[in-house]
């Protein structure tokens, strides 16, 4: 099984966080959103991971690069780096990893999380992720038939089509079908929205037949922008704290402070006269003194005091003092 992961664009909804880093790494409840994402699905698929091809941007530069590939180790794969340095669409992006498209394989794309238990379906050519939402209009869904196959993929339909939401998770049994299907729309240079769409590939497969099913997830988490992301951090540190996660690191330095969990606490932390949570994530080295912290997500080496933050983000080297409340801070910023 292979896991290919388009993540080229930094994120442009969740600047000034992403002008730094790209959105893909960013942490959420202390772990890299495509570390998270890659993991979720390797325990949803039960499967040795072959290899986990990434599709970036080159001025991601090396150390990311680095990063992806102990990402890929870490799970016991092979860890591939392929580059699509123009924003030319989902079917491009995948095309870019050409060399890896062979044999089953999952498509994710890195701005998103979920939480699943099920079984991949042996028989289907196929399994789309989707999720139940409530307003199906603002989304590209799945049509089902009788059967409970996937005929139809229509794009935030006027109409209701159904309420089954395509959240960015794809299984193929043999991904080289899809890439000859996506080489027939390249050759043929066939564009919506002035890009080459994955959908494009997946409607050649359905015209000749080929089996699709959808594979319902329990949850489904985005980190599109900042609210939604604070939003997936706070989710995310209840998932893992009620699966008994310790997400505190033991040798924080607390001084007159109060921790109200769900929170995750990284190395070298300081808290003095501070109260922090509930649903907070602190990355490594941060200081937090004279503070109140709750529903907010903070990077590394930040420093905080005199604050009273609900609904925050704030990035990585940041130094924050004041008395602002619903911010949102990139890498080296500072407000005093």
């Amino acid at each position: 099984m292979k896991i290919i992961v388009p993540m080229a664009g930094r994120g442009s909804r969740l600047r000034p966080h992403t002008l730094t880093i790209p959105k893909p790494l960013i942490p959420i409840a202390g772990k890299p959103i495509v570390h998270r994402l890659v993991e979720d699905i390797a325990g949803v698929l039960n499967q040795d991971i072959e290899e986990i091809a990434f599709i970036i941007h080159e001025s991601f530069g090396k150390q990311v690069e680095a990063d992806l590939i102990a990402i890929a180790e870490k799970l016991g794969s092979k860890g591939t780096i392929y580059y699509q340095n123009e924003a030319l669409g989902t079917g491009h992006a995948i095309m870019c990893a050409k060399d890896s498209l062979s044999g089953p394989a999952v498509i994710a794309y890195a701005d998103t999380l979920i939480r699943a238990d099920f079984d991949l379906d042996q028989n289907a050519d196929s399994v789309i992720w989707v999720k139940q939402v409530d307003q199906p209009e603002a989304f590209g869904v799945v049509n089902l038939n009788s059967s409970g196959e996937i005929i139809e993929l229509v794009e935030k339909p006027k109409e209701f089509v159904s309420d089954l939401a395509v959240i960015g998770i794809y299984y193929f049994k043999d991904v080289a079908v899809l890439k000859n299907e996506l080489q027939w729309v390249l050759d043929n240079n066939i564009i919506h929205g002035g890009e080459y769409q994955i959908n494009d590939g997946i409607k050649q497969m359905m015209a000749k037949g080929m089996k699709f099913v959808p594979g319902e997830v329990a949850e489904w988490m985005d980190c599109g922008n900042k609210d939604v992301t604070v939003e997936t951090n706070t989710r995310m540190l209840g998932f893992l704290h009620n699966d008994g996660e310790h997400l505190v690191d033991y040798g924080v330095k607390s001084e007159n402070s109060t921790i109200i969990p769900p929170c995750y606490i990284g190395e070298d932390v300081v808290l003095i006269n501070a109260t922090v949570g509930p649903n907070v994530s602190l990355g490594k080295g941060c200081h937090v003194t004279n503070s109140t912290i709750k529903n907010s997500l903070v990077q590394t080496h930040s420093h905080i005091k005199n604050a009273n933050l609900d609904n925050a983000m704030i990035g990585n080297h940041a130094s924050f003092d004041g008395n602002f409340t619903s911010i949102s801070i990139g890498d080296y910023s500072v407000l005093e």
